[in-house]
């Protein structure tokens, strides 16, 4: 028979895996229930951020189990609201930052969307922001850092979730690449800065709900939908993005670039002068 003991020390060996599964059905599961209530938008706030807590519930009991761990400090309850306000602060902050400067410099034609679609895109991105974190900043990139250290995963799990981008409908290599570097580096430093997922749930979820939820763009080459607003950008694709959506464009780059550099700073990756 198999003691307690060797059973903790197997279960711990196959950790990895066990989270990676659990953590990707949790996104699909995510994905699926959206799609379910797509059509219906009274429906698609209470479902998405249902999904979400529910999300953050099992991975808190995952975890503990699958790493014989008594407590999940990436998730913990202290600092959670403030570690997503400042989240959101930044994450807006960036991209009201980015749309600014495409409104300056190409042709932007702003027409009116739709309230009730506005928040059903806010529960869509709720849940996508935080199943997203959970699987390429809780699971991937704080168990590669535990192995290779900080560059390592950051490097890794940015282009990991830059290439998960390619199944999107209107996906490019160069917006799956752009996404790796802006929007998966920027997050996975944001975690690496606080060593909690609140930061960059709360900046995913922002960025993510202002692009599709108010401004109604493209979101990382997925169709673009009714938001508060309809936003049909024109001017070169290395600006606009093109159908990928405003990250693909050169001035997401450079927004997320500086908060990015901001964070790394705070990371001590970056060391002051």
């Amino acid at each position: 028979m198999t003691s307690p003991t060797e059973g903790k020390s197997r279960l711990l060996r196959m950790r990895v895996p066990v989270l990676l599964v659990a953590t990707a059905v949790l996104l699909v599961a995510a994905r699926g229930l959206d799609a379910l209530v797509a059509g219906v938008p009274v429906l698609r706030l209470p479902a998405g951020i249902g999904a979400a807590a529910g999300a953050v519930f099992a991975y808190r009991r995952v975890t503990r189990w699958a790493e014989n761990r008594d407590e999940v400090a990436e998730l913990a309850i202290a600092g959670r609201w403030s570690g997503l306000g400042r989240g959101a602060l930044i994450g807006a902050a960036a991209f009201l930052a980015t749309m600014l400067l495409l409104f300056v410099f190409t042709d932007a034609d702003v027409s009116g969307g739709s309230f009730w679609a506005c928040l059903g895109v806010a529960g869509s991105m709720a849940s996508v922001a935080v199943t997203e974190e959970l699987l390429f900043r809780g699971v991937l990139h704080r168990i590669l850092e535990q192995r290779a250290g900080s560059v390592v995963a950051i490097v890794v799990s940015s282009l990991l979730f830059g290439l998960t981008h390619l199944i999107n409908g209107n996906a490019t290599l160069w917006g799956t690449l752009a996404i790796a570097v802006e929007g998966g580096a920027m997050l996975a430093v944001a975690y690496t800065a606080t060593r909690s997922l609140w930061l960059p749930i709360g900046l995913h979820f922002a960025w993510n709900f202002l692009q599709g939820g108010v401004f109604g763009t493209a979101v990382s080459g997925a169709a673009s939908e009714p938001g508060l607003l309809r936003t049909v950008l024109s001017g070169p694709e290395a600006l606009t993005g093109g159908s990928f959506g405003p990250e693909a464009g050169l001035f997401a780059l450079l927004c997320c670039g500086v908060v990015t550099a901001l964070l790394l700073r705070r990371a001590k990756l970056i060391p002051r002068r």
